[in-house]
């Protein structure tokens, strides 16, 4: 009796979906804008900050340039004290508080047990002769950092934000356009102008790059930290 042949079922050709749905998930945002009406009056308050530094900079400066046999200020940053405090700062103060708290709630944030706080606030201003820079770095034990610009253009210095994933960093293919923000992309720069102002979380590493020295270069910085409310308790109690 012959025994029946058992049919061989052909391998179904593999099949991808037409079409993928894409989510997002752990972005950084940077939020940018315009405010104008406070660059004539913040510009004049900075100056006699700048003027302290440069004056509390210059014997480096000097002695920098007989050592060295060279002339100006060329990569150097002149760096203010602290600006918290200030009731001419206040205004900008307050608007730049406000907004991060704001930014906060936007970005998911449960702020009711907290309060915050701008814990740092400083002007900075490039040297005359350019080379002045921001190496990379980030803000710690803050959550919303920003710049506001006082005295910039096309021809200074930037921000330049890098990608905060480390995981991502170490295993990055080449671009394919470079001209593009993509995915593939690990930077990201802003140019700037008087008045323009930037927020960003403060785990965002950001740098400036040199500045060539041909118009000035001025902006604020600062740092806002939201501290537990409980915290804030124990403190007064004591």
């Amino acid at each position: 009796m012959k025994k029946k042949k058992k049919k061989i079922k052909k391998p179904q050709p593999i099949t991808y979906p037409q079409q993928l749905s894409r989510e997002e998930y752990f972005k950084s945002p940077i939020w940018f804008g315009e405010a104008p009406e406070f660059v004539d009056e913040i510009n004049k308050a900075s100056d006699s900050y700048i003027e302290i530094a440069k004056k509390n900079l210059q014997p480096d400066i000097d002695k920098r340039n007989k050592d060295n046999k060279t002339k100006g200020d060329f990569g150097n940053v002149y760096h203010s004290t602290t600006l918290i405090g200030d009731k001419k700062f206040k205004t900008l103060t307050d608007y730049i508080g406000a907004t991060c708290h704001n930014l906060l709630l936007e970005m998911g944030f449960d702020m009711r047990g907290h309060q915050l706080f701008t814990t740092e606030m400083w002007v900075q201003e490039f040297a005359k002769d350019g080379g002045g820079l921001h190496t990379l770095h980030t803000h710690w034990n803050g959550h919303i950092s920003g710049f506001y610009f006082l005295k910039a253009s096309d021809k200074t210095s930037m921000p330049l934000f890098e990608d905060p994933r480390p995981g991502n960093v170490m295993n990055l293919l080449p671009e394919l356009d470079k001209t593009k923000v993509t995915y593939a992309s690990s930077q990201v720069h802003y140019k700037v102008q008087p008045g323009r102002m930037i927020f960003f979380p403060s785990y965002l590493p950001h740098q400036y790059i040199i500045d060539p020295g041909i118009e000035p270069f001025r902006f604020i910085h600062w740092n806002c930290q939201a501290i537990p409310k409980g915290v804030l308790n124990v403190v007064q109690e004591k």
